[in-house]
């Protein structure tokens, strides 16, 4: 009831200013738009912003001008800072770090081949695949120190919170006869820190062998996947969306299919987000929809589709409930998406007339600021944004795209590009 009275309050103010400003209600619309600020990126044709913290610094990536190797990116204040490696040709932040203090965590290449063979996890995200070892890392006060595995050659960061607790997955010693050959062996979740070195493994799902850490909130709680090694990108690595809290391992449950069941964002309150397969996905195929699962019901539900599309996921949640993601299939190219109340929105349709199509949003902040990536149908690039709400928020912004009966923009994108996009969360399965 207050979100409806709210809501014809904000309406009914946009009406008396129409009659009050006359022709100045042009500008008065403009204020109530998000502001889109595209971030520079290093001169490739693929740049995404991944992550924003509460201060609005902006993580992500940038492909370098060879556009066969990447490399993580600061945007503060949308002045670009670039990530190095350690020694290999890339290094990114590729989820939501959910920090606020400053301390960014990702991945990175050394310029040691693995000597295995193995792609290990980065192989999804990066431009080329080069078989060389890669490790989390952590970037903090300018300084970029590689994290410790579990015996292993390979590692991964995604996460962490304000207790500079990261979390991530690392490999063990273990050869693992359910690992996809080049894949051979185990990786388990794990917490580093708070001290300097620390590492603590988190069981897997009873019954599974591997597991994944995603993301992790200021109370300790961390969400992933459970499952076995597979090809340690999703798929039957993620059997089970899990929840680990107070040293014990919960099951968030599914849709009703035993893959890619994948957890992405915990806010403060324990609602997660993230994605899983539904029915009528063949063995291991790529068929998500996207999930809430609040904390005070604990039912995985589905988040709605966009008009016109088939599938959706959600990338990250922040302490007021609102959601951001992808919502692509059925023909409409792929749209950034904001969810809140029950409803899903196209954030294009919040933007101003003639902006850049946003193609995904990544991760929002608590002051509902958004980033991810937007397409240049011109020039063929995919850009960093930045999405800043009005002054009247979501709710303001909304009201004005109802009065004037904005509709989704047609995103002309082509089919290689969509597959480039979903590659980062699919590992490059068949996309159904």
């Amino acid at each position: 009831m207050k979100n409806l009275i709210a809501r014809f309050l904000i309406v009914a103010a946009m009406l008396l200013a129409s009659i009050a400003y006359g022709d100045n209600f042009d500008a008065l619309q403009q204020n109530q738009y998000y502001s889109v600020i595209y971030l520079t990126p290093l001169g490739g044709l693929t740049s995404a912003g991944i992550s924003i913290n509460n201060t609005g610094l902006v993580a992500g990536y940038s492909y370098l001008p060879d556009n066969g190797s990447m490399h993580g990116m600061l945007w503060q204040n949308t002045v670009p800072f670039e990530i190095g490696t350690f020694g290999g040709l890339n290094s990114a932040v590729l989820w939501p770090v959910k920090n606020n203090k400053g301390l960014i965590v990702g991945v990175a290449e050394t310029d040691m081949a693995d000597p295995y063979g193995e792609n290990w996890s980065c192989s999804a995200f990066f431009p080329t695949i080069t078989n060389n070892q890669c490790l989390g890392f952590i970037l903090k006060n300018g300084v970029m120190n590689p994290l410790p595995t579990l015996g292993g050659n390979n590692g991964f960061a995604s996460g962490a919170n304000n207790r500079n607790q990261i979390v991530g997955w690392a490999e063990n010693t273990t050869v693992d006869a359910l690992c996809t050959p080049p894949q051979r062996f185990q990786f388990q979740a794990v917490i580093w820190g708070p001290n300097q070195d620390q590492i603590q493994e988190l069981p897997p799902y009873p019954g599974d062998s591997a597991g994944a850490a995603t993301a992790i909130n200021d109370n300790g709680q961390v969400v992933g996947i459970s499952g076995i090694c597979d090809q340690a990108v999703g798929r039957f690595s993620a059997i089970h969306a899990v929840v680990w809290e107070k040293g014990k391992v919960t099951s968030l449950g599914n849709f009703g299919w035993l893959a890619w069941n994948t957890p992405t964002s915990i806010n403060q309150q324990g609602d997660i987000v993230g994605f899983a397969d539904v029915p009528g996905a063949t063995l291991g195929g790529f068929r998500p929809n996207a999930f809430i699962r609040a904390k005070k019901d604990e039912v995985m539900q589905h988040i709605p589709l966009l008009a016109g599309n088939t599938r959706n996921l959600a990338y990250s949640i922040n302490d007021h409930g609102q959601v951001v993601g992808q919502s692509y299939g059925g023909g409409i190219s792929s749209r950034a998406f904001l969810w809140q109340n029950g409803v899903s929105v196209d954030l294009n349709t919040l933007t101003p007339p003639g902006s850049l199509p946003l193609v995904f949003a990544n991760d929002i902040n608590d002051r509902g600021e958004i980033t991810g990536q937007a397409y240049d149908a011109t020039t063929g690039e995919l850009v960093p944004f930045l999405a800043i709400p009005p002054v009247g928020g979501f709710e303001a912004a909304l009201s004005v795209s109802k009065l004037e009966g904005r509709e989704s923009p047609k995103i002309n994108l082509p089919e290689k590009i969509l597959k480039q996009l979903l590659r980062r969360v699919s590992g490059g399965a068949e996309l159904e």
